[in-house]
C-alpha cells in the first residue's frame, strides 16, 4: 500500500538494511518538505512545532523508506539535528505531536458539530483546502510527453503561486474565525 503522505515528495523504498543511505534519504526528504514554501506556511500556522512535525514525519514515513519496521532509537537517529537524540526524547516529542494533531482534529469536528462551518468567515480556508487538493492532484497527474509536460508544469507553478499568496494573506489577516 502506498503512503498518502508522499504525493509531492516521493520516497525511495530501496534502502532496506543500509543505515547511512536510509538516514541520507530521510533527511533529504525532510529538508525538501521543510523548504517547500507551502509546507512552511502551513506548518507555521499549525499546532505543531518544527521539531514535532519532523518527529511525526519520521515516525510515519521512515519505515516506508527503510522497507522494514524501525525501533524508536533508530528513528531518533534520523532527526536532522546534529545532537544525539535519545529514544525517550524522541518518544516524548512524538507523543506531543500526536496529541496536537488529535486536538486539532477534534477542534475541526467540534466546529462542524456546532455549525461554525456554515459561517462565511471560513470560506477562505475552504477555498485554500480545495486549492491544495488541486495542487496535489496536478502533481499526481504529471504527463510523460514533453509537449504536455511543459504546459502542465506552468499550471502547477501558477497554482503554487496562488496558494502561497492566499496562505500568506490568510496567515497575516486578523479576521476572526469564530
Amino acid at each position: 500500500m502506498g503512503s498518502p503522505y508522499t504525493k509531492l515528495y516521493p520516497l525511495e523504498v530501496n534502502y532496506a538494511g543500509k543505515d547511512l543511505k536510509l538516514k541520507e534519504s530521510v533527511q533529504s526528504w525532510l529538508m525538501g518538505s521543510q523548504n517547500d514554501p507551502i509546507a512552511k506556511t502551513l506548518a507555521k500556522n499549525s499546532h505543531l512545532t518544527k521539531t514535532q512535525l519532523e518527529t511525526l514525519l519520521i515516525d510515519v514515513l521512515s519505515e516506508n523508506i527503510a522497507g522494514k519496521q524501525l525501533k524508536y532509537d533508530e528513528k531518533a537517529r534520523l532527526r536532522l539535528t546534529k545532537a544525539k537524540i535519545s529514544r525517550g526524547a524522541f518518544n516524548r516529542t512524538l507523543k506531543q505531536a500526536k496529541e496536537n494533531v488529535t486536538k486539532s482534529i477534534y477542534t475541526v469536528l467540534l466546529l462542524g458539530y456546532l455549525g461554525i462551518f456554515e459561517s462565511t468567515t471560513l470560506d477562505p480556508y475552504l477555498e485554500i483546502a480545495n486549492k491544495l487538493q488541486e495542487y496535489i492532484e496536478a502533481y499526481k497527474n504529471i504527463p510523460n510527453k514533453s509537449e504536455e509536460l511543459n504546459e502542465h508544469l506552468k499550471i502547477i507553478e501558477i497554482v503554487r503561486e496562488e496558494l502561497e499568496t492566499s496562505l500568506k494573506q490568510l496567515s497575516n489577516s486578523s479576521q476572526d474565525v469564530v
